[in-house]
């Protein structure tokens, strides 16, 4: 099980690496219902590179606040991979903000399907000077161990991938 120390370490070096080159992370989620930016401002300073964060939770959150096409959502569902990349790219606008990871998934069984088990979550991330790209896993586990288990992979990859 991932612990709370973790993802603190991980948003202590996510930090520390946005502040020394003086960039700026913003994020868009939904499943994990604000957990990543939770976690990267528990770290004291962090104004100096968390810019903002999007709680997107319904599909018009996403539209209002994210410019998700409403056609997007409606052809596709919340959580594909066409809607995660309208979701970060409307983060990286909207913040203003050097890089950003948009979250999208199934965390109970309250919103699953055949097609969308528990545990499915699409990741997008992007960085002003690249584009976007995607990541859909499958976790095992409750609501919590999902949730949890999504933010200790946008962390990681933010670190080892977009960084």
């Amino acid at each position: 099980m991932i612990k709370d120390r973790e993802l603190y370490a991980l948003s202590v070096r996510l930090g520390a690496m946005l502040k020394q080159d003086k960039k700026f992370i913003t994020c868009a989620e939904s499943c994990t219902g604000g957990w990543v930016s939770k976690t990267i401002t528990d770290v004291s300073g962090s104004a100096n590179w968390f810019e903002r964060g999007f709680i997107t939770y319904g599909n018009q959150a996403k539209t209002d606040l994210l410019g998700v096409q409403p056609h997007t959502l409606e052809q596709y569902g919340a959580v594909s991979n066409p809607v995660v990349l309208e979701m970060v790219r409307g983060a990286l606008s909207a913040a203003d903000a050097d890089y950003a990871v948009a979250i999208s998934g199934v965390a109970d069984s309250n919103g699953d399907t055949i097609e969308k088990p528990v545990g499915t979550v699409w990741f997008g991330f992007s960085a002003r000077d690249r584009e976007p790209f995607s990541q859909l896993m499958h976790f095992k586990g409750d609501r919590n161990s999902v949730r949890r288990k999504a933010v200790y992979f946008s962390l990681t990859t933010l670190l080892t991938t977009l960084l």
